[in-house]
């Protein structure tokens, strides 16, 4: 068995070393809207300010965003780094003029950290003020048809917003799986950490995807509530299953989507990490050996994808 741990070891070495780069230089541009909501709480309203700060940094600072893409509403206006309060009116302003400054093709994340809720089937995100709905969001996102967009809605309550926003070319985060799971999320505060931090970027080609931030927010979630010893009452869903969020990059201006090869190639890693997640959760009900045979074949499928990537993109192996 230790022999087989060796090589796996090997197999997860070269998966995480053989990444690809996001593509070339290009016209398109990189934009970030992040919204908190009503905090309710002293202590919400610290830690929801915390993850957006802590998010806008890390695409200022360490993907090169310029500020005038970066916006940020607060709950107050007056908070450290924001640009206004996060009213609906505020929060549908902005959204509007991203659609008259984003070109076609530009990439562009919306974060909402906050509380969620729903009356009857209607999901919603906490606002001062008026709450804005999922239908709010369907109809202000629907000018942004030609963007390729990602919707983060790391809010409690927030499962819901998935099938209601669903679009083509557009990415759907959502940190709960319904309207049903309540309670205050950890998802911001990892998510942030992902963007933050190197453990996400796992094909280390310098930018985060959409992907990766969410598997590593799902895990550090996980961990969290296991070291608390607390019964997980957050279950994390991406609504595309992966293949578009790995095209989804926060990294700059560059062009979020390589050549067609390496568009292919993101897509095909991406079902290969849907394949290793289905196959961790199945951990308990398999024999170990057979295990172990499953994630190593995987894990050297991973290896093969990296490799092909960076021909792809040019790079030396």
């Amino acid at each position: 068995m230790s022999g087989r741990r060796g090589a796996r070891r090997a197999v997860a070495a070269a998966a995480l070393a053989l990444g690809t780069g996001a593509g070339g230089a290009g016209a398109q541009q990189t934009h970030l809207l992040v919204v908190v909501g009503i905090g309710g709480e002293p202590q919400y309203t610290e830690s929801f300010h915390r993850s957006a700060l802590a998010i806008t940094e890390a695409a200022r600072r360490r993907f090169g965003l310029p500020d005038s893409n970066v916006v940020y509403l607060a709950e107050t206006a007056g908070q450290a780094g924001a640009a206004g309060a996060s009213t609906k009116a505020n929060v549908e302003r902005a959204l509007a003029r991203l659609a008259e400054r984003a070109g076609a093709g530009d990439e562009l994340w919306i974060v909402l950290v906050g509380h969620g809720s729903a009356q009857g089937r209607e999901p919603r995100f906490n606002l001062p003020g008026p709450d804005m709905t999922a239908a709010d969001f369907r109809r202000a996102l629907a000018p942004l048809a030609k963007q390729r967009v990602a919707f983060v809605n790391a809010a409690s309550a927030s499962g819901d917003f998935a099938s209601v926003l669903a679009a083509p070319n557009r990415v759907v985060v959502t940190a709960t799986k319904s309207s049903a799971e309540t309670n205050e999320t950890l998802f911001a505060r990892h998510f942030a950490a992902a963007l933050s931090g190197d453990g996400a970027d796992t094909d280390k080609d310098g930018g985060v995807s959409v992907l990766e931030a969410f598997t590593y927010a799902k895990r550090e979630v996980a961990r969290a509530y296991e070291a608390d010893n607390r019964l997980l009452t957050e279950h994390a869903q991406l609504a595309d299953g992966g293949s578009l969020a790995a095209t989804r990059v926060l990294a700059g201006g560059r062009t979020a989507a390589a050549s067609p090869e390496g568009a292919r190639l993101r897509a095909e890693r991406a079902a290969l990490d849907a394949r290793l997640a289905e196959l961790r959760a199945r951990k308990a009900t398999m024999d170990s050996a057979a295990y172990e045979r499953a994630l190593e074949a995987l894990l050297l499928e991973v290896a093969r994808n990296g490799q092909a990537a960076r021909a792809a993109a040019g790079e030396r192996p």
